[in-house]
């Protein structure tokens, strides 16, 4: 019978500890290594989830040299591993560099086996949940879901998952706000195709791109003679969306004016092209979207409080990259698997680093900087994976400094990210997550309080 326990590959050529940790840990499926060839083949044989390593190994079991050899190779054959290494006390500099190599934590010898049987099973429970990230990104083109192109576990974007669902279903204005990058349009369009109106057109355009002077003729259309140049009867956007859904991106830049116009349509829904006289009823739903405070500019008579009001039936406010935990490794994967294999095929993933600079960059551009830096990344990649270098970011920082470290705080926002993905990955049941966790519920319940953190 297939032993179905999960994996553990402890590296450590003392024998003594080897037969220390091999009662240790017989809850796991353990294989032993004392050097690093014998660690890289079962390695590559057996895939592991985690390892354990000493970095003090033969030929140089007082250095660190062959310890760190054995790292970088360990992390390059399979950089989904989460590798834990051992170091001495006082050795705090190999430490942070097994760190900055992509080590997933370490700990300090002497031994304290239940704080490295506690290190040991959070590892497992964060390359779970990652696994299933990662199978859950594969996945999302092809479940159709509501939303279909957006690809997230955070439970913030769930909630806007769910509020398009609502909401698409009735002919009402909906507005988005969010800052750039955020995936308005995408949004935009899951709501049209989720509508009645699906099979109808979708026409976007964006108020901010185009200059003042056209913009009355690109939504309204004109008549042939309406102005010199005008060859023909053109009918405009929002004529072209009858029957579907008219997107107007960056609603706030459309100048006074237009709002006039733009009000009378949303009231009568009826428009007159440019030089023309004749009305034209229009049937179209209305999705604008925009990044500006609508509310200061009404306070400075800069937007129509009454447009804003025809607009605004229904408001969905989407959160930054920021604000969605574990979103920003789950888009990477997917924009790689997306790009790879038209810019660069020989690319198959993500080095360590590369994982680590993801996690720890404040991401200011939100969804649309991650995936033009992990183009840019696949189109640069050397190798098979792609680096910290590749994506242009470095290890280490927040996008905004230094990020802390100190190791109690850097595990302590570990935690919370994996809590908050297990709990979207259970739609917020508490039993799924704990069941994915691999904790009890009253355990679960503590560490959601202690981390203030809600289903």
């Amino acid at each position: 019978m297939a032993d179905t326990r999960l994996k553990l590959l402890i590296v450590e050529d003392d024998a003594g500890l080897q037969r220390q940790l091999r009662w240790s840990y017989d809850e796991y499926q353990l294989f032993m290594a004392s050097n690093r060839a014998e660690a890289v083949a079962i390695l590559r044989a057996e895939r592991p989830a985690v390892v354990t390593l000493d970095l003090g190994l033969p030929p140089d079991p007082d250095g660190v040299t062959e310890g760190f050899a054995t790292l970088s190779e360990m992390l390059a054959v399979a950089p989904e591993t989460k590798i834990v290494v051992a170091s001495g006390h006082g050795e705090r500099e190999s430490a942070r560099r097994s760190i900055a190599l992509g080590a997933w934590d370490f700990y300090q010898k002497p031994i304290d086996l239940d704080s490295l049987r506690h290190i040991v099973g959070r590892a497992f429970h964060v390359h779970r949940l990652e696994a299933e990230s990662v199978r859950q990104a594969a996945q999302a083109p092809a479940d159709h879901c509501v939303l279909g192109g957006l690809v997230t576990a955070a439970p913030e974007m769930m909630a806007v998952a769910r509020m398009v669902e609502r909401v698409a279903p009735a002919d009402v204005a909906v507005m988005l706000l969010g800052a750039s990058g955020t995936g308005k349009e995408l949004i935009a369009r899951a709501v049209h195709a989720a509508s009645p109106r699906g099979n109808g057109p979708f026409v976007a355009i964006n108020c901010a791109a185009i200059p003042e002077t056209l913009l009355e003729s690109e939504l309204f259309g004109y008549e042939k003679g309406a102005f010199t140049g005008a060859l023909r009867t053109t009918p405009g956007k929002i004529e072209g969306a009858a029957g579907g859904t008219l997107f107007l991106d960056e609603v706030g830049d459309i100048p006074l004016a237009l709002q006039v116009k733009l009000l009378r349509f949303l009231q009568e829904r009826v428009i007159e092209r440019i030089g023309g006289r004749a009305p034209v009823s229009v049937d179209t739903r209305i999705v604008c979207a925009t990044h500006q405070d609508l509310t200061r500019m009404m306070a400075q008579d800069r937007f129509r409080e009454d447009l804003y009001y025809r607009l605004a039936e229904m408001v969905i406010r989407i959160p930054t990259l920021s604000e969605r935990p574990g979103d920003a490794a789950l888009l990477a994967r997917h924009f790689l698997k997306r790009h790879a294999p038209v810019l660069n095929p020989p690319v198959t993933g993500f080095a360590a680093d590369a994982m680590a600079a993801i996690h720890a960059w404040g991401w200011p551009g939100n969804v649309r900087e991650l995936e033009n830096r992990v183009k840019r990344a696949i189109i640069m990649a050397d190798g098979k994976l792609v680096t910290a270098r590749d994506l242009d970011l470095p290890v280490g920082t927040d996008g905004a400094g230094s990020a802390p470290v100190n190791l109690k705080a850097a595990r302590e926002a570990a935690d919370r990210q994996v809590i908050r993905q297990a709990l979207s990955q259970s739609d917020g049941n508490i039993s799924g997550a704990a069941k994915l966790l691999g904790v009890s519920r009253p355990t679960l319940y503590d560490l959601m309080k202690s981390y203030d953190l809600s289903a």
